[in-house]
């Protein structure tokens, strides 16, 4: 297995294949989540205008897409989101080389943190997220929702 990361191209093209992607990646937290997930509005003609106003970053074993991110300024940070690795590339460090592209990013735009979301029902996505360096900075509902529905993570970059 030879993973590449690195930034989508101008010409990338295949945007039914990352909306595919995204989906597989997301599938688990069908039925987990409430509010569902903002996955199920996108479109392929939505996540090519969403990467022309932010930075894609593509994981590819032997040119198959395998794994994405997204990453946009927001608040003075970078904000990461849409983070997903096909479901069988799983645990195999994908996910963390997608984020140290965007580390990498941030660094060279002279970004000093990163911003994260994650749904309070998946703690396991807190837990590695916090494996990472990030840490909790605020709770937030969704709009008509009492109760915290996600929080939001930073991780402060180094060098």
């Amino acid at each position: 297995m030879e993973i590449q990361i690195r930034r989508a191209a101008e010409n990338f093209a295949d945007w039914p294949e990352l909306l595919r992607l995204l989906q597989g990646a997301f599938e688990y937290m069908e039925g987990r989540i409430d509010p569902p997930s903002s996955l199920q509005r996108l479109t392929p003609a939505s996540i090519a205008e969403k990467s022309r106003e932010e930075a894609l970053f593509l994981a590819s074993d032997d040119g198959e897409l395998i794994g994405c991110v997204f990453a946009r300024p927001r608040d003075g940070a970078l904000y990461v989101g849409k983070l997903a690795v096909r479901r069988d590339q799983q645990h195999n460090g994908i996910g963390r080389r997608l984020m140290e592209a965007v580390e990498d990013h941030a660094r060279d735009s002279r970004v000093e943190s990163l911003e994260l979301e994650t749904r309070i029902e998946l703690a396991e996505n807190r837990e590695t997220f916090a494996a990472m360096g990030y840490v909790k900075t605020a709770e937030h509902a969704h709009q008509g929702y009492e109760r915290t529905t996600f929080i939001t993570m930073r991780k402060k970059l180094t060098g």
